[in-house]
Order: C-alpha cells, then structure tokens, then sequence
C-alpha cells in the first residue's frame, strides 16, 4: 500500500509551509522556518512534503483555500529540493522512489510554478546522485515530450522538455559514452530532432538548443546525423518564433566553429539569411546573435575565401548597426559634466596586482630571464589591439551602456576589425564612401558611428588609409571638441589607433601639424568635464605612449604637467588609468624622465597621492606599480624617494603574513589578500634594482622585522603569485645585495630546492612561473664565486636535470634550469663532473635554443 500521511502533521506541516513564505511577517516567517528546520529530522518529512507536492487538490485535512494549498506545494517543493541538496544521503531509497514518480506526474500539474518545480527537483535528483542512479528517467521524459500516451498536456510536454534540457546538458559526456555497444544519444538525438518539428515553440526551440549543446562535443552521433540535422535547421531557420530564430543563429554560430565546411554550399542563402535576422529592430537579441555570427566566420579560415565574395552585403549592415538606436542617443545626449562627482562604489572595478614576470618583462628581458613570457603593461597592448566594442567589453573605455552589455554596436565593430584584418583594402575601399558622407553628419550619432568605423578599420586597414590621414587626422582633433561627449569619447579611442603613425612621421614639418596637436588634444581631453571622456582620453594617451616610444622624449614636460592636473581633478576610477598613463611612459622614456626638472613636477603628486591611500585600500596595487616603473626609469634618482616606500612596503608584507598565520589557527579569521603581498614584493625589487646598492643595502639592514626573514616566508607561502614575486625579488637580491644575502642562503636554499619539485605544480600556467623565477634566483646565486653550495648541489643537480629532462616542461623553464645547471658549474665543477655523461646532451640541447646573453655566457663557464 503507498505511503499516506496523518491528518494532524500534515495540517501542521501545511502552515509551516505557508508562513515560511510570508513576506508581510517577518517572525511568523521565521518562526516558520525554525520548525521546518526540526522537522527535517523526522523520517517521514520528505514524505509528507512529496504528498503536499504532487497532489493537486486541496486535502481535507489541511482546509485551505486553493490559492494559499497552491502556496505551501510550491514550498514544499523548495524544501524538497534542499533536502536533496544537502542531505540526499539521509532520505531513505522508498522516500527516492516516491520523490521520483511524483515529480513526473508533477511535469503534468496544471499549475505552472509546479511544472517548473518538478523539472528542477529532477535535476537536482541527478545532480546529487548522477543519471545512472535512475536511468529511466530520459525514457519517462522523452515519452511525456513525444505525447507517447495521447493524453499529455502540450503544457506537460513543454515542462517535461524543458527537463530534458537540463538533464542532457548537466550530463552530455555520459550521454555520449559506450554502454555495452550503445549510447544513450544514439537514441536521444533522432527524438530532439523530431521534437524540432513539435506544434510548440517552446519544445521546438529547447530540442534545438539542446542539439546545440552536444555540438561542441562533436560527437559521432551528432556527425552521422550532421546532413538530416542540416534538413532541420534549415526548416527553423523560418520559424515564426523569434526565440527559434535565435537558437537558429547560435546553432550556426556553433557550426562555424565544429564544421565549416558543411557550411560552405549553402553560404550564399546563409549570408542572406543572417544579414535578414540582423535588420529585425523587433528584437535587439536577435540582431545581436546573428551578428555573432560575422565575428566567428571572419575568424575561420576555411571560410574566408567563400566570404569575401559577400562583403559587400555584409558590410554596409554592419556600418548600420554601429549607429545608436534612439533610446541610447537620448539617454546618452544626457550624460554630460560629472567629473566633480565622486564615483559610485559600482563603477570602482576590482584591482588586481600583476605578476612579477608581467611588470618586469620590458625592463628586464634583455638581462634577465625570470620572466614567464606575459606581456608588459598588458592593458595597453590590449587597448592597442582590440576593437572598439572589445575594448568597452574589458574596460569601457566608451561606456556606451550602463550596465556595459555586449551590444549589437558592439558585435558589429568587433565583426568590422575582423573583416578589416582579414580582407584589408577592399574593406577600406568599401566604407570611404560612407566616411566621406557620415564623419560630418548633422546627427551625433551618426558621426559618432563614422569614428568609430574608422578606428575599428585601423588595424587591418592601415595601408590603405595611410593616404588619407593627412586629411583625416585634423578632422579628428577638431572632433575632441565635439559638443556631445560621446563623440569625444569614440574621437579618443580612435585617434590612439592611429598614433602611431602620428609618432613615426620623419618630417619635423609633419610632426608639429599632426602628432603634436593628437597629443595635445588628447592631453586636453585628459581634463574632460565628463569622466568617460577622462578615461577614454587617458586610455588612448597611454595607447599613444606605447606606440611613440622614444619619440616622446622631448615632450615629457607638458605631458607631467597635464598628468599632475589630472592628479588634483580625477575621481578614485580613473587614478587607476592615470597610473599607467605614468608607468606607460616611465616604460618608454627610460632614463630620460630622471632629469631633476620633470622628477621635481611627477613625484611630489605621486607621493602626495601615495600618503592619501591607507595600507588596506585596493588602489595600492596599481599605485606600487606604477611607482616600480618609476624607479626602475629614475635609477638611482629614485633614492630620496626610497625609504619611506620600502619600509611601508616592509610593514605591509609583515602585516600580511601575521594575518595569514592568524587565519591558519583561527577559522573565524579571515584569509588576508595576498595581492598586497604581491605588490609590495615587486616594488622592493625595482627599489634594489634601481638604486645604488650602498643605499639598498642601508635599507635592508635598517629593515625591521628582518628583510630576509620576510622574504623566506614569503618564499614559502601557498599562493603561487607571492612566490613568483618572491624568487624575483631573490634572484634581485642575489645580483645587487649577495653580501647581506649569503648569510641566509642556509634558510633560504632549502625551499628553493622544495621549489625545483615538478610534482608541486598543480595550476600550470602560475606554477611554472614559479618554478621559472626559481630556476633564474638559484642561478643567480650560483653565479658568485664565492658561494659553497655544496650542502646543496647534489639536490639542485638532480631537480634541474629533472625540469631540463621533462618534454612536458614549457621552453622557458626548460631553458632557465639549463642555464642554471651550467652556472652551477662555476663553483661546483668537481661535484658535477662525474654527471657530466648524464646530463651534456640534454643540456647542450637545451642551450641551443637560446640567444647568447651573460647568463648564457655565464653557463659556459
């Protein structure tokens, strides 16, 4: 006989359920809520909840109104979902059983809350327990979908769709696997495609996306179904519902990256129908998935040859959809004067400290290699690089929304550098009409959409507009004092794409018309009543810094003074852009900014912003490196300006590490954020880089606690980022300070050594970077003859022949322990001589792939 409740606890249970739901009383909720929580230890509870759930008519018992029994099911449903969440190991194999078949006859309720609850109780049945703990149930759900019986509701089809969604794309690797000869999609597939053809929209456009999920896998199912799968997307490529035409256009985006040649033959009706669904202004999520589309295709090169024969539709469409709709031209027009409003605690993104081999990439590759390969000053190239639209993704350097959604403006500019880099003149050749008609249109928005055409082109274009910006150019500058301060935001950005050309101009003559005013205007704009255009202007000028290089040598003057004024008016946001505005140009200039005129305008607002940030705010992080990058261009200028930074910096790794420990014996104390660790080592490390080391040494003697205890901590700490900056700042250590250093080698080598250990790395990509700084510190250390590290060498022999030895071992730790085994010759030459057959032709090997430098010089030895 099935399982029946008692009256009493039923009736009880149901006003439980009812007021755990009461938002008008908060006590009667909570009250509520405790008692539910008691009842969860009753065996029963699970079972009384199950009945409430799936018995759609009010029970004697509990005499309620249909509406408030309506209520406590759908709270009832939530409870049962929690219960399987937290505590599916407790409910007794009968209470399954009975959960199951009721969620079933629960996808077949007439109310809506309760069929979409009973899809979500089932996904959580397999989340917790897998699908193989209730096979059946892809059967039960493809039956209810297909009407199998005749009597299923299409509502109870939809909801029984809807969980068949969920449980294949929560399970799509064991839906494809081998059981005994069979896999479980051999069978699913062919129903998603016939439900394709279903009376319903909502079932036709679930079938489709669930298609879409086993896309990517590429599974031989779905491969020897492509062709009849073709047939059928096909067919819904016309659906009359907007969500299938979507799923349509996602499903083809998919394709272009699985299987592009089963495209090729049908491209031409393919184009047509994308460019159709694109020019639906019904529906802006419909234009934008099918604009998707532009930006995968022109990224695959089986397909480029075949697309080219259509730019000329695409195009123009895309040019179109780059244009403000109106809502956004009037909320935009709107946006004026607010750089003297402090910034929104939303609008403040999350900092983050950069790795110690990104900040040192540029200053040091030419003497050392205990970088990991990232780029320096990675924003900039990024800014440099991407279209208008990836820009505002990351950064948004034109704010073009809010809440700085990707847009269809945005996917279309995107898709134009694309094409723009793939087809180069021709794409050029297609849009000058339109800028010669557009760039001094009436309406803001359309000259707005023409610079941005025109920087989205920059890249892949360049050839061909090179002749036209001696005309181009003057035009823009006067754009930088367009009334709408959209238009100077996009005029920015657009002029940074082209800076290069600007900066690299020969003639002197050319120099003062064009690059001289771009960089004037966009100092100018640096000072924008309107903060998008601050940070715009000074995103582009950081742009202009990096393409310049030296050429901006005899203008570092005006840009400090413009930099400083900028320290006085910009809000917390974009003090960040600011910093590397400065680090960007202390990158490019070198040497040349330490001349005591411009350290007199840059460091006393530096260090004036530097005394306002307390130890605990997240602005440090930029603001330490910024003030690396300029140590590391002053040398030792830097000097007077070194010990209140490098005993803060002390203070800072102190107190972090008395955090960590207190975190460790205590969980109610929070783990501290190492980013502070991070950033402070890296500064220490271009303070002793830069200065004289008579002065880095009175540092780090005078340092308390001791600088090199410090460092041993940190040398061991789990975070992988605090101890790639700690091996730099070693290996640092080791070059410019050994004598205070050797001391402490006993405490030191050993975890170098843990260091050298493969098994250690569990996340590749900062675990090598770890073990790549290790690699340089210990040949560093090795280099000095004076050194006896023969406590030490038959274990750093063995590590490093290990890493040489590893084909799995990326190039530049391979090549970094190479060169550290031939230094450790230098002091050691009797230990390793009997190796020398074990290790000379790996070695050799590895040493072959590297440019001749001093470390390699040194390896020789």
């Amino acid at each position: 006989m099935a399982w029946q409740p008692e009256d009493g606890p039923l009736r009880q249970l149901a006003g439980y359920l009812r007021d755990s739901l009461n938002g008008y009383d908060r006590n009667l909720q909570k009250e509520a809520e405790q008692m539910l929580i008691q009842a969860t230890s009753n065996p029963d509870f699970v079972n009384y909840l199950t009945f409430l759930f799936c018995t759609p008519h009010v029970p004697p018992a509990v005499a309620l109104d249909q509406g408030t029994y309506d209520v406590v099911r759908f709270s009832a449903a939530l409870n049962i979902k929690t219960k399987i969440h937290i505590a599916y190991s407790t409910i007794a194999q009968p209470s399954l059983a009975y959960i199951r078949s009721a969620t079933l006859l629960g996808l077949r309720d007439p109310n809506p809350q309760i069929r979409s609850s009973a899809g979500s109780i089932i996904t959580e049945l397999l989340q917790q327990a897998g699908l193989l703990a209730w096979p059946e149930v892809l059967q039960e759900l493809l039956s209810l979908v297909g009407n199998v019986s005749g009597d299923v509701p299409v509502v109870a089809q939809e909801a029984a769709m809807s969980a068949l969604a969920k449980v294949c794309e929560d399970n799509k690797r064991l839906l494809d696997k081998d059981y005994s000869g069979q896999r479980p999609l051999d069978v699913i597939l062919p129903r998603l495609m016939d439900f394709t053809s279903s009376d319903s929209p909502i079932i036709r456009n679930k079938a489709l996306a669930t298609i879409h999920v086993f896309l990517s896998q590429k599974t031989q199912v779905l491969t020897a179904w492509m062709e009849v799968f073709l047939g059928h997307l096909f067919r819904l490529a016309n659906d009359p519902s907007v969500d299938v035409r979507r799923t349509v256009c996602q499903v083809f985006v998919q394709l272009v990256e699985v299987d592009p040649e089963k495209l090729i033959p049908h491209l031409d009706g393919l184009v047509n129908y994308i460019l159709l669904q694109q020019h639906n202004r019904e529906d802006p999520e419909l234009a934008l998935d099918a604009a998707e589309f532009w930006l995968a295709s022109g990224e695959q090169v089986k397909l480029q040859p075949s697309l080219g024969a259509h730019i000329h539709q695409i195009i123009p469409v895309l040019l179109q959809s780059m244009i403000y709709d109106e809502d956004d031209a009037l909320r935009l027009a709107a946006d004026d004067a607010d750089a003297d409003k402090e910034d929104r605690v939303e609008d403040l993104k999350p900092q983050f400290a950069k790795s110690k081999a990104a900040r040192l990439e540029t200053a040091k590759a030419d003497s050392h290699q205990h970088h990991n390969g990232s780029t320096a000053n990675g924003a900039n190239d990024a800014a440099d690089d991407r279209s208008e639209g990836e820009v505002d993704e990351e950064s948004e350097d034109l704010g073009d929304d809010p809440e700085d959604e990707w847009t269809l403006r945005k996917c279309s500019a995107a898709a134009l550098d694309v094409f723009a880099n793939v087809y180069h003149r021709p794409i050029f050749e297609i849009i000058l009409p339109y800028l010669k008609e557009t760039l001094r249109h009436p309406q803001w928005p359309n000259r707005e959409a023409a610079v941005l055409t025109l920087g989205a082109v920059a890249d892949g274009c360049m050839e061909a507009v090179t002749p036209h910006l001696p005309e181009l150019i003057p035009y823009l500058i006067s754009r930088l004092d367009d009334p709408q301060p959209v238009v100077r935001q996009i005029t920015c950005w657009c002029l940074g794409r082209y800076s290069e050309w600007a900066s690299h101009l020969d003639d002197p003559a050319q120099k003062v018309r064009y690059f001289e005013p771009m960089m004037d205007g966009i100092l100018r704009r640096m000072l924008d009543h309107n903060k998008k255009v601050q940070e715009a202007a000074a995103s582009a000028f950081a742009s202009l810094e990096e393409k310049s290089e030296g050429n901006l040598v005899p203008y570092c003057e005006p840009i400090l003074r413009q930099f400083v004024r900028c320290f006085g008016k910009y809000q917390d946001r974009n003090m960040y852009i600011l910093y590397d505005c400065i680090q960007t140009l202390a990158e490019r200039v070198h040497g040349s900014l330490a001349k005591p005129t411009l350290v007199n305008i840059l460091m006393p607002a530096l260090i004036d912003r530097y005394h306002q940030i307390s130890d605990q705010s997240r602005e440090l992080f930029p603001l330490l490196e910024c003030l690396g990058y300029v140590a590391t261009a002053y040398g030792d200028a830097f000097a007077p300006f070194a010990p209140p930074l490098f005993h803060r910096c002390i203070k800072i790794i102190y107190g972090n590490l008395q955090e960590s420990v207190a975190a460790v014996n205590n969980e109610g104390v929070e783990e501290p954020d190492k980013d502070f660790l991070i950033t402070s080592l890296d500064l220490l490390s271009a303070i002793i880089q830069a200065i004289d080391p008579a002065k880095s040494e009175a540092l780090v003697v005078s340092a308390e606690p001791r600088f090199f205890d410090l460092l041993c901590y940190c040398m061991t700490d789990p975070n992988n980022e605090v101890r790639q900056s700690s091996y730099a700042l070693l290996g640092d250590c080791s070059i410019h300070l050994f004598p205070q250093l050797q001391p402490y080698l006993p405490n030191v080598l050993p975890a170098l050594i843990k260091q050298l250990d493969l098994d250690l790395i569990h996340d590749e990509e900062t675990g090598f970077s770890v073990l790549n700084n290790a690699c340089w510190s210990c040949g560093e250390i090795a280099v000095h003859e004076k050194v006896d590290l023969s406590p030490y060498l038959d274990r750093l022999y063995q590590g490093l022949l290990t890493i040489i030895s590893n084909e799995e071992v990326i190039d530049s730790v391979n090549e970094n322990a190479a060169l550290t085994l031939g230094r450790l010759g230098i002091g050691g030459s009797e230990s390793l001589a009997p190796h020398l057959g074990e290790y000379a032709d790996i070695f050799l090997k590895s040493m072959s792939k590297i440019d001749f430098t001093r470390e390699k010089a040194s390896a020789f030895l």
